[in-house]
């Protein structure tokens, strides 16, 4: 091994140094910080657990994106959290199993065997607030407030708000009774836009030239909030999916109302994350930027696969390593205070004056010299004195 490998970290994986890391860690604080006056309790879900529990409900995707580890003392097969949705999910059902509303918030870093993009990182630090037992608009238009309410308290004006709802499409395959491998490539399809494979799909399967058309229509259904009003005239005989489109409109009423300079997109072909999502699902940008900062959507009955009653939950996450990058500090680094010298008999003296003045704020420094000090500290005149500059 030559010493090259041996510091060489794997692909989307790097250290956060000293800079960054400052406010990485400013910001996971700030948002707890946040999520907590908001009644979110915050839990710490481990790193491993047993495959079956961290997958259950999730679907392919987070399977393949899980790292399998063999438990020498059972010899089961772990996982490392690729997501931490499922973990605050079983505590819910299993842990917590409280009558009534729940509301958890958690951080912590998970790893992923593979990502979206070629530059994304494979060990983002995730945290996010999720509720649990509330399946009305009540529940969703705070979980997306609070994730909105979360950017704006990081100093971001210009957010964007994209708003979709998978069940739309679910009662649609529901409908149609259709076999689970046209279900896979109709879902494919769709979230890829693509109307001609859309039109191919339905034939294969035997769909009425009006079913073909529904589905071939939700590509189509972007834009603002005048998508609404075509997807209600679309879909007027199903009242299902009426209920689902008026609970976008009250959503996006009720954000709208709350916070100024909010742009709303709504997609009604975004099937992101269909095998666990049931309902709402919601992303945000940043300044027209098109790179996603947090995103999360509804996922009712999970609770059901951890031996309890289907309830309600929502939620969100944000990765905060790639949203630290974008935060504009205002607060400069604490001012730097350098011992130059300690005579014999003054080091409880510059003990006490140490202590000081790091309950201050200050930084202070008593071995070697910093590579850069707002202020040397000096024994002169029988007391310490805080002095400016440089020596001469």
């Amino acid at each position: 091994m030559s010493i090259v490998d041996r510091w060489l970290l794997p692909d989307g994986v790097g250290d956060i140094l000293p800079s960054q890391a400052k406010r990485v860690e400013e910001v996971r604080r700030k948002l707890l910080d946040l999520f907590s006056t908001w009644g979110y309790d915050y839990v710490i879900p481990p790193m491993i657990e047993y495959i079956e529990s961290l997958l259950t409900g999730t679907g392919r995707d987070l399977d393949l994106k899980t790292f399998k580890i063999v438990d020498f003392m059972t010899g089961r097969t772990m996982g490392v959290r690729a997501d931490m949705t499922p973990q605050v999910a079983r505590i819910d059902a299993h842990s917590l199993n409280s009558e009534g509303v729940t509301r958890l918030s958690y951080a912590g870093t998970v790893i992923q065997t593979q990502v979206d993009s070629m530059l994304a990182n494979r060990t983002p630090l995730s945290v996010g607030a999720e509720m649990f037992g509330d399946s009305t608009s009540k529940a969703d238009i705070e979980i997306v407030s609070l994730m909105i309410e979360s950017l704006k308290s990081l100093g971001f004006e210009e957010v964007h708000v994209d708003l979709g709802n998978v069940d739309i499409f679910r009662q649609l395959m529901s409908e149609f009774s259709l076999h689970a491998d046209y279900q896979e490539m109709l879902h494919e399809a769709v979230q890829r836009k693509s109307i001609p494979e859309i039109v191919v799909h339905c034939q294969a399967a035997g769909l009425s030239e009006n079913d073909s058309f529904l589905l071939s229509q939700l590509p189509g259904l972007t834009g603002n909030t005048s998508v609404l009003d075509r997807a209600r005239s679309l879909f007027k005989g199903h009242d299902g999916i009426v209920t689902s489109i008026e609970n976008l409109q009250q959503v996006a009423d009720s954000i709208s109302m709350r916070f100024t300079n909010l742009k709303i997109y709504f997609d009604l072909s975004e099937l992101r994350g269909y095998a666990y999502h049931t309902g709402i699902v919601f992303a945000a940008y940043l300044n027209g930027s098109r790179s996603l900062v947090a995103k999360g959507g509804r996922y009712d009955g999970i609770g059901k696969v951890f031996g309890r009653d289907a309830r309600g939950a929502t939620g969100f996450s944000i990765d905060v390593k790639s949203l630290a990058q974008k935060v504009l500090t205002t607060e400069g680094l604490p001012k730097c205070v350098w011992v130059v010298d300690v005579p014999s008999g003054a080091e409880y003296s510059l003990w006490q004056r140490i202590q000081q003045l790091r309950l201050d704020g200050f930084t202070v420094v008593e071995s070697g010299q910093p590579d850069g000090f707002d202020y040397r500290l000096e024994f002169q005149n029988d007391q310490w004195q805080l002095l400016s500059g440089e020596i001469q």
